[in-house]
């Protein structure tokens, strides 16, 4: 059953605001309803749950416009998913989006400023998160609920479990925040309302935080089930702190792949989830139902309505001699494609490569702007496995598989390459299996001598393609930028070119700046 994330009017929806220019997490949040009155209904606690995972799914209080979380930039533009989406795939070798809104075109190429919009919009996003996170935790602390005299032990024990759950998206919310940015502040419930301006903690102080949250937190979490689908679980957990722990040599200098191997094996090994049968079902609009997804972001076309998301996906990789029909959505947006790299990333008989639509596209990408150069890859689709439309035309069904088995397979992989224990013959298994699921067979199957880490590398670009996992991996194999791995558009120019080191961080925002006297830029900004 998929979940339906519910809003309600709750004083965390004013915490932040991006036209201010100034995330200050420790100023009260305004509103006509507060806790003197919000939390006298008992429901309370879990509706401000549900805001909580609500901000990963959608832009605002009204949906899909009209009451923004955050404002400085269009409301569809504002959405976490889609920000995130476009930081993570927009300057790499995978996509490129057609439009020339004040900031994209910067981001397709590696050239934004501090001031960019879609980087501004993205720090303000994560505190935002950050900041209801915060807040709730204040409003369900033991002195806090005992105040209220309205809670029995029954509802304390759910609480208790609502707070494990905080925690986690507030460590994902960090985790973006430590590999978008680096260094940035770390403000937790402890942190009192009113006080000065927070300080800048280091990139290792915050990657020591979120596995110590992740670590104390993991056993208070529900285990994985249908009823917690979109939820966080322990496996949730656990796959956050693998996620956490491979990039560790960038986040904190000191890599950690024998915990990285050891959290993805504990998700594989936990039964939990198996390998869909279907990738492509991964991908459709009732991938609630896929036994492969760990973490989800739900989108349901009827409840949680956005013009962000994967709404945003769909809509926006179709165009040209696509019939938008064929992807059960009321229309294309011209925009997203594939970069020849990525393309050029999959051979004859690979599956996973069955979605790129080829007719009237070119494989070079000889103008961004222009929709028919690059292929075009409705991989995001709003039609389900049996061949239905989705509930909605405009806002579609389709979750974002944030976390799945797939890529945990190649966590262990990766990890077990780079000296993490493990077994090398379980790491060619488990990729493996992942490319006989690609191919239908073991035609594509590889040998241990294969099995190396450029080309795992690439791996993950065909099997995690634009899954908002590309920059990342860049950074950690030392190829985002410079020039010992050159793509369309890097830097500018159609051929490529090298870029700067210091863009493997994007900027603090100059707002931020201004406003906070404690923060410093990023080198080269």
């Amino acid at each position: 059953m998929k979940i339906k994330i519910g809003m309600i009017a709750l004083a965390t929806a004013a915490i932040l605001t991006g036209a201010a220019g100034c995330t200050d997490t420790v100023v009260q949040p305004k509103s006509t309803i507060t806790s003197a009155n919000i939390f006298n209904d008992p429901n309370s606690y879990k509706a401000f749950l549900a805001k909580l995972y609500a901000g990963l799914a959608v832009s605002g209080e009204q949906g899909p416009a009209g009451n923004p979380d955050i404002s400085g930039i269009d409301e569809g533009f504002s959405q976490y998913l889609r920000l995130y989406w476009e930081a993570e795939e927009l300057p790499t070798d995978e996509a490129a989006i057609a439009w020339n809104d004040v900031g994209l075109p910067e981001m397709n190429t590696q050239m934004w400023a501090a001031s960019n919009s879609f980087v501004v919009a993205m720090y303000y996003r994560i505190y935002f998160q950050v900041g209801m996170v915060n807040e709730f935790l204040r409003e369900t602390s033991d002195a806090a609920l005992a105040s209220r005299g309205n809670v029995d032990p029954a509802l304390k024990a759910k609480i208790g479990q609502y707070r494990a759950e905080a925690r986690f998206l507030r460590a994902l919310a960090y985790w973006h925040g430590m590999d978008l940015f680096g260094n940035i502040p770390l403000v937790t419930e402890a942190d009192p309302l009113g006080a000065t301006p927070p300080k800048q903690a280091t990139r290792a102080a915050i990657y020591s935080f979120v596995v110590s949250e992740l670590k104390a937190i993991r056993d208070s979490l529900p285990q994985p089930g249908p009823d917690m689908y979109g939820r966080a679980t322990t496996q949730a957990a656990n796959m956050l702190l693998a996620e956490v722990y491979l990039n560790a040599g960038v986040y904190a200098g000191a890599p950690d792949y024998t915990d990285a191997l050891t959290a993805a094996q504990a998700v594989i090994n936990s039964g939990a989830y198996s390998l869909d049968p279907s990738y492509q079902h991964l991908f459709e609009a009732d991938n609630n139902t896929s036994p492969e997804i760990i973490f989800a972001v739900p989108q349901d076309g009827q409840h949680t309505q956005t013009w962000g998301g994967v709404t945003f996906l769909v809509h926006a990789s179709c165009g040209g001699n696509m019939n938008n029909a064929s992807y059960g959505i009321d229309g294309c947006w011209w925009g997203l494609r594939l970069k020849p790299q990525a393309y050029n990333l999959f051979s004859a008989g690979d599956g996973r490569a069955s979605t790129f639509y080829t007719n009237g596209q070119t494989v070079d990408m000889t103008s961004i702007p222009n929709f028919n150069a690059g292929i075009a890859d409705p991989k995001f689709t709003n039609m389900t496995s049996t061949g239905h439309a989705g509930s909605n035309a405009t806002f579609v069904d389709t979750d974002f598989p944030m976390f799945r088995l797939g890529e945990a397979y190649l966590i262990y992989a990766e990890a077990a390459l780079r000296g993490g224990g493990g077994s090398r013959a379980q790491a060619l298994a488990y990729v493996n299996a992942l490319r006989e699921r690609a191919y239908g067979g073991t035609g594509g199957d590889i040998t241990d001598a294969q099995l190396t880490l450029p080309f795992l590398l690439n791996e993950r670009g065909r099997e995690l393609l634009w899954e908002a996992h590309r920059r990342t991996d860049l950074v950690r194999f030392g190829e985002f930028t410079g020039g010992s791995y050159v793509w369309a558009w890097k830097g500018g120019t159609q051929a490529g070119g090298a870029t700067d080191s210091f863009r493997d961080l994007y900027p603090i925002p100059e707002s931020e700046l201004v406003a906070n006297p404690n923060l410093k830029q990023n080198p080269g900004y």
